[in-house]
């Protein structure tokens, strides 16, 4: 006897009945519920016939009566059943299409369970029909508030809420619901270690993303809150990021971060006291008294939202497409440069090879995705160099001294966005143990580096990577050109740089004119007078050290270099990008695809192709960026020419690539590997990726019957063609540039 969406069959006495229709009509998944519980209402199903047809009916775990199947009641029996046999809860508590009454209007919730002791009062309200969290979570709150109900759960069948009621304004998240055994105190004071929150992270068991829980506490809390949403949420996220940091490091340490029945103030003076240690430990990110700025209230709602959240995974996606979210509202998307996907970024360090001895800078580093990336990829060289594998909490476990020195001494990154650069320093001062060389510094006006050093706040934050970066200056008095060997960065777009100060200095910021040259004035250039002194074939002339130009119509032109009055950003940041560059270094840089398209830009590509070999051309898919923008992009990547690492060629091949799978859909949403529809093709090699004993380890989500393939820390994979996915997908462009690069006996490979 089976029940599966993926083969959408019912088999009852023998016979199969297809349910594909039934499923297909509502906006419910299945993948909330185990085998098990799916199994036990498979077995109550009953089919009749009705006129020639088979008519579905199921045997109501509480009404005691057949009735006919839908998918709403399909998921309310299966969450029936749950309540009875895991959480205990005897039927005769339990009512479904329950009377609330709201004056003279009366409405029934899904399922009621009473209190124990009270049996006229509901103790939990079910609401399961919402296709939308914002709706279904007010008509549940109006049910808790009518009936004064402690708890309350809304689900839509994909993913689930578990709601504590303080007062009629307030609803703080709960991490489960109390068993019939237990009290709601239970749950509340019960300690977390790591390892519970690993196994109880809710973006696993509820299916949500840590931006959805963002917009839920704007919708509660924060949009009235009258304090600055962003500074307020990086504090709660750094704080909480040090708090996971200390118990990954003490596995036997209680998690902080917790509301563990302590009253509001409490709470919060809790919390400040975590966050003062984050800051003492992590230094530039906030000033010495900085303060959490929410009432004990908004906070105690806040920290119940976030609490069951583990934002250390492989990769710090997490924690950065919350930080994306936060800044495009306030400053980045207005500048025209949006956060890179991290399987864009995995696939530039995977083809750029960083090595343990190189030094690697970002120039526009948001986030910081580039650096951390190219972090977490020479650690795990390092680490298997020194014997160690990658476990689960690869992100928070103590590193080997060769790893933090890499962090200290190699990485560097610049961005002129200063919330940007306290989101980077976060992630680096984590991944350098306490260290960081993420700098607050405008790129391209370079030449005013040097005023901050007047600047007593900049200085006690950013001087230790300020000495180190002036260090790799080739000449010590000037900030132009330095000895990068690697150089990864996504400038942003939007924007024209118009200041002639800073253009002055590009050779991008001058353009060639041509002057006729006056009668009046033809004198002077004694050459031209006597003609017969020029050749017939010569085109260019230098008289009295200028530059002239014979015209086709034999007059001549006075070539003279004009100043550009505005310069594209990105078009600045190619040039200034080379400059960081040693001889033989090499580059990614993420273009408007234009560039390499537009007639008007073939100066642009000829600059570049004269000082680097072009290595490689990756077209990236047009969803790429949204929904920020819709703008097409490729990447870019090039070795600064060198007679050692890169001799000089006319002539030679180009890897040209393009991105098929356009990984996230029309409307920015992310495009998931499914089980039913895309079984990864190296799915033999799972369990030795780990992938069996992770999905061993959440054992709330089903192993047979889920629909998305899940990586090595229990998160969906993203689909896309740009590399092989810890052995869980195909190999992509990264794979065959490799093969590319090693047949072209490149430097790096």
């Amino acid at each position: 006897m089976t029940f599966s969406t993926r083969h959408g069959i019912f088999q009852q006495g023998g016979k199969s009945v297809y349910s594909q229709d039934i499923l297909n009509k509502t906006d419910y998944a299945d993948i909330l519920f185990t085998e098990t519980e799916k199994t036990a209402i498979n077995n109550a199903l009953i089919i009749r016939q009705s006129r020639g047809a088979d008519v579905h009916y199921i045997q109501c775990l509480i009404r005691k009566k057949e009735i006919k199947v839908t998918p709403e009641e399909l998921v309310r029996q299966l969450f029936l059943y749950r309540l009875i046999n895991t959480y205990q809860y005897p039927v005769s508590r339990i009512l479904v299409e329950a009377t609330i009454n709201f004056g003279r209007e009366v409405k029934r919730a899904d399922i009621v369970v009473f209190d124990k002791d009270r049996p006229n009062v509901q103790y939990i309200i079910v609401e399961l029909k919402k296709p939308k969290l914002k709706d279904g979570k007010e008509q549940l709150k109006s049910y808790c508030n009518a009936t004064g109900s402690p708890i309350g759960i809304w689900t839509n069948g994909e993913s689930i809420s578990y709601y504590h009621r303080k007062d009629p304004n307030y609803f703080e998240d709960l991490s489960e619901i109390p068993r019939a055994d237990q009290k709601l105190s239970d749950i509340l004071q019960e300690r977390w270690t790591i390892d519970d929150l690993i196994k109880k992270d809710k973006l696993i068991t509820e299916r949500k993303s840590l931006k959805d829980l963002i917009l839920e506490m704007e919708d509660e809390v924060l949009a009235n809150a009258g304090v600055d949403v962003f500074e307020e949420l990086f504090k709660l996220i750094f704080t909480k990021l040090y708090d996971e940091l200390q118990s990954g490091r003490d596995k036997n340490r209680y998690l902080e971060f917790r509301n563990y029945g302590d009253t509001e103030t409490e709470l919060k003076n809790k919390i400040q006291a975590l966050l003062d240690k984050a800051k003492e430990k992590w230094e530039g990110v906030f000033s010495d008294d900085a303060k959490i700025m929410l009432t004990p209230s908004h906070l105690s709602i806040c920290i119940s939202s976030l609490q069951n959240v583990k934002l250390f995974n492989s990769n710090l996606e997490v924690v950065d497409e919350a930080f994306e979210y936060l800044i495009n509202k306030s400053s980045k998307g207005e500048k025209g440069q949006y956060f890179t996907p991290r399987y864009v970024i995995d696939m530039c360090v995977k083809m750029l090879n960083p090595a343990e001895d190189e030094k690697m800078i970002d120039t526009a580093s948001g986030s910081c995705g580039f650096p951390v990336h190219t972090i977490f990829y020479v650690w795990e060289k390092i680490m298997r160099e020194e014997g160690l594998d990658k476990s689960h909490l690869f992100t928070l476990e103590q590193k080997p001294a060769r790893c933090t020195d890499y962090v200290n001494n190699n990485v560097f990154a610049i961005d002129f966005d200063e919330r940007a650069v306290r989101v980077g320093r976060t992630l680096n001062l984590i991944a350098g143990d306490g260290q960081t060389n993420v700098l607050h510094l405008n790129t391209l006006d370079y030449e005013r580096w040097d005023e901050k050093l007047d600047d007593k706040d900049w200085i006690d934050t950013y001087n230790d990577g300020w000495k180190k970066l002036k260090k790799l200056r080739i000449d010590k008095n000037s900030n132009r050109e330095f000895k990068f060997d690697i150089l990864m960065a996504n400038p942003p777009f939007a924007g024209d740089i118009k200041e002639t100060r800073i253009l002055a200095k590009y050779d991008f910021g001058k353009s060639v004119g041509f002057e006729k040259i006056k009668s009046a004035d033809v004198k002077k250039y004694k050459n031209i007078v006597d003609e017969s002194k020029i050749s017939n074939t010569a085109t260019f002339l230098r008289v009295n050290g200028e530059s002239l130009i014979r015209a086709s119509d034999g007059t001549y032109r006075l070539i003279k270099q004009k100043a550009q009055n505005t310069v594209g950003r990105d078009i600045l940041f190619i040039e200034r990008n080379l400059d960081f560059l040693r001889p033989g270094g090499r580059m990614a840089i993420v273009l408007p695809q234009g560039r390499f398209n537009n007639s008007s830009d073939k100066y642009i590509r000829e600059y570049i192709a004269d000082r680097c070999r072009i290595l490689a051309v990756v077209g990236l898919h047009g969803n790429v960026f949204k929904p920020h923008t819709g703008t097409k992009t490729s990447v870019l990547f090039v070795q600064k020419w060198d007679e050692k690492l890169c001799p000089k060629k006319d002539d030679y091949p180009i890897f040209f690539a393009t991105m098929q799978e356009p990984s996230k859909d029309n409307s920015g949403d992310k495009i998931y590997i499914r089980v039913k529809n895309e079984p990864p093709p190296n799915s033999a090699n799972k369990k030795e990726s780990g992938v069996a004993e992770v999905r061993d380890h959440y054992e709330t989500t089903p192993k047979d019957v889920n629909e998305y393939y899940l990586d090595t820390h229990g998160h969906l994979i993203v689909k896309h063609d740009l590399y092989n996915h810890d052995g869980l997908t195909k190999d992509g462009i990264a794979e065959a540039f490799i093969e590319f690069a090693k047949k072209e006996k490149l430097s790096f490979f």
